[in-house]
């Protein structure tokens, strides 16, 4: 059956693209060739004067490239030559089709991104339907690759070398008035009215050449021989530098494509695209990342872990409890979804200032024309601000979001509890309590689990659904449910005290603790994070998370201990946090006021004033009874390697103690929840790329030199003696 239908009317032959073997239009060689003979018939019938392509998928255009194809080609050796004779063919029709003396107009009915674009890039028009869910870009490089149909060569040509640079190395997809007005599509225009709009400009302009190919174009803002061109250049270059540290590949491959592009002609210029795509491919982190970031995650956003022999389940109505930060979010992401939520805390006070910290998020929004007014009240009339624990009769789900402290948790828990019905399920959104101790407080801990939710929950797509030991598969299943309703990612972890993701993070932290102790400046501390790819460095996230919070658990761990009969012994770096709260007043990024009310000052390990942050001068000398000195520091390589290995080893380890399950989830929880490097592909991932004997002698090297938190689990040796990998 074929993926293009051809047909003529008015005079213009209308090619729609609608592939009968997938649920989106991709680019593939089939398709390719059958768009190259449509264009060739429609060239060689004097009887038509324009062309218009179009799709027969409902909302979508062309998504993309096929993925499945790039991924197999970056699974083992790449042949070069076959690749760029494959590529080239590519371009050479693209360049055939927008030559060809008759006008293309790309009729987009909805989603064109990556190969998709790029084909309606070689277009002379483009009209995309005006609808809030079209999206138009070229995103390859949000998963390590980089365009390879012309992209990097005409966007530049059509809208200026700085806009599209920051649209392609970006990723970006812009919606129709963005695209419009940043000159990525050249009219908007209804659903029913795409296809006759694009007739209407054949008949009236017609105009079948690119504006790169008239005699006396430049490029808009200035081309190669600018001196805009050149200061735009250098500065992407070094804004590159500084945000990947090299890490990405794709990014300067980009640049190079652009910059040489642009010195020729276009019937050369796609040649230079194609030399550095087939050497992003040849890199393993585009691999790495399109497996994870793509393939991996779709299956956690469709919920491949979900039990399958549970019937599905619908939530209409939802119990908030707990109006802070995490509530707020929960209720939002519940609302929008277009189910009814009750948001309850102490007070119906409390509760409306959690509703209206909503209302504030929506109106952001709202200006940035990211929402409609109407859309926004939608969703606010859905929330019910209340104090009344009754009013959580008839939910479905209750989300339990309050303070990380037992008794608190217990006793929302019991007064809940006794108003939901059987089919209804509890879950606690906490970052690490265990689950299976929570639910002693409930009369029905099979229908107990934990959902751990990541801040700012309406922006992060991950939830951590926890199972406890007495949580049934059709709790497990409907949690599934709601967490899909909502439109996040889940993955499955098994009940341990912080949990996969908090304890994989924790390790993070903790390293950072350590050189600190050890004697390493703090600025190596933080540059050597960020160079290692992680978004926040240590000391700067303990200043967000706040010394008094970490202050107050190592306190409770201390009463714990006394509480056993147990000794107790401050590590050096709780020593330092009780230090900076107690003797120095620096509480923090967002200290909470004195006792008197009184506002403190931000200060922890950074200073923070109007101009921004900067660490603190005195931390080194302030501290000096728990830090070591040193005349040589270790280099930001070494640095660098602790921080992947000391979270890879807790993910291996979490892996073999049973609280994951499945490697997959394993790389894409720690990505998207706590920032884990991305272009790594995950911890997991990572392994596998260095190799597991390698990984197992370094990491025995830095064990024998820094502790036993670098010793290898016995999984990691028993699949390095084997041969064994973690994927195939």
């Amino acid at each position: 059956m074929a993926i293009i239908d051809y047909r003529v009317d008015d005079g213009v032959a209308v090619l729609t693209w609608d592939d009968p073997a997938r649920p989106m239009n991709v680019v593939s060689g089939d398709a390719l060739a059958e768009l190259g003979a449509g264009i060739e018939r429609a060239v060689a019938d004097e009887g038509v004067r324009g062309i218009v392509l179009t799709s027969g998928k409902q909302g979508v255009f062309v998504a993309g490239g096929d993925l499945q194809q790039i991924e197999s080609l970056g699974s083992g050796p790449i042949d070069a030559g076959d690749l760029l004779e494959r590529t080239s063919a590519v371009l050479d029709q693209l360049r055939r089709m927008e030559t060809c003396g008759k006008p293309v107009v790309a009729a987009l009915n909805g989603v064109t991104l990556g190969g998709g674009y790029e084909i309606a890039l070689a277009c002379h028009r483009r009209i995309l339907v005006d609808d809030r869910y079209a999206k138009v870009g070229l995103p390859e490089a949000g998963l390590g690759l980089m365009p390879g149909a012309g992209g990097t060569q005409r966007l530049p040509r059509l809208v200026g070398v700085q806009a599209a640079l920051g649209l392609i190395m970006q990723g970006k997809q812009l919606g129709p008035e963005q695209a419009l007005e940043t000159g990525l599509v050249d009219e908007l225009a209804g659903r029913d009215e795409l296809v006759p709009a694009a007739k209407r400009w054949i008949a009236d302009s017609g105009d079948a050449v690119q504006p790169w190919d008239r005699k006396g174009y430049e490029v808009p803002g200035g081309g190669a021989s600018s001196v805009t061109f050149a200061q735009t250049m250098m500065g992407a270059n070094a804004m590159t530098h500084a945000n990947t540290h090299r890490n990405m590949p794709s990014q300067q491959a980009i640049l190079q494509a652009v910059y040489e592009g642009l010195l020729l002609p276009m019937d050369r210029a796609g040649r230079v695209e194609t030399r550095q795509f087939i050497r992003v491919l040849q890199d393993q982190t585009a691999r790495s990342m399109l497996r994870t970031l793509f393939f991996s995650l779709q299956e956690c956003q469709k919920g491949a872990r979900r039990p399958k022999d549970v019937p599905r389940f619908e939530v209409k109505k939802v119990g908030v409890l707990g109006a802070g930060l995490m509530g707020q979010g929960i209720a939002h992401v519940s609302a929008k979804a277009k189910i009814d939520v009750v948001l309850i805390d102490r007070d119906l006070a409390s509760a409306q200032r959690g509703k209206d910290k909503v209302e504030k998020t929506l109106a952001r929004r709202l200006e940035k024309g990211r929402t409609t007014p109407e859309r926004m009240q939608a969703v606010l009339d859905r929330i019910r601000p209340s104090e009344d624990y009754d009013d959580l009769r008839g939910c479905d789900v209750v989300v339990e979001a309050v303070f990380e402290d037992r008794d608190l948790k217990a006793e929302v828990t019991k007064a809940a509890d006794a108003r939901l019905s059987d089919s209804a399920i509890f879950a606690s959104n906490t970052s690490g309590l265990p689950i299976t101790d929570l639910a002693k407080a409930s009369s029905r801990p099979e229908t107990f689990i934990g959902l751990h939710f990541f801040s700012p929950v309406e922006r992060m797509q991950m939830v951590e659904i926890v199972v406890g030991k007495e949580t049934s598969e059709e709790t497990l299943a409907k949690a599934w449910d709601y967490v899909l309703q909502i439109k996040k990612a889940g993955i499955v972890v098994n009940d341990s005290p912080g949990f996969y993701t908090s304890r994989v993070f924790g390790t993070f932290i903790s390293e950072g603790n350590h050189l600190l102790v050890e004697g390493v400046t703090p600025a190596l501390i933080e540059n050597a994070a960020k160079a290692a790819g992680m978004p926040m460095p240590p000391l700067a996230i303990s200043d967000q998370v706040g010394l008094g919070t970490m202050h107050k658990v190592a306190k409770q761990a201390q009463e714990d201990a006394a509480a056993e009969g147990k000794p107790w012994e401050p590590s050096p770096a709780q020593a330092i946090v009780a230090s900076l709260i107690e003797e120095h007043d620096r509480w923090g990024a967002h200290p909470p006021p004195r006792e008197d009310g009184s506002a403190r000052r931000a200060g922890g390990f950074y200073d923070y004033d109007d101009d921004g942050k900067r660490l603190w001068p005195g931390l080194s000398a302030a501290m000096s009874r728990w830090i070591a000195t040193h005349d040589e520091q270790p280099s930001a390589e070494e640095v660098e390697r602790r921080y992947v290995f000391v979270q890879c080893l807790e993910a291996a380890r979490c892996l073999e103690e049973g609280v994951i399950a499945d490697v997959r989830d394993g790389d894409v929880g720690v990505i998207m929840a706590v920032g884990f490097p991305a272009f790594t592909g995950g911890p997991f991932t990572y392994i596998d790329n260095y190799g597991l004997d390698e990984f197992v002698r370094d990491a025995d090297a830095l064990s024998k030199r820094h502790g036993q938190r670098f010793e290898p689990p016995r999984l990691l040796r028993d699949m390095a003696a084997e041969g064994r990998r973690f994927y195939p």
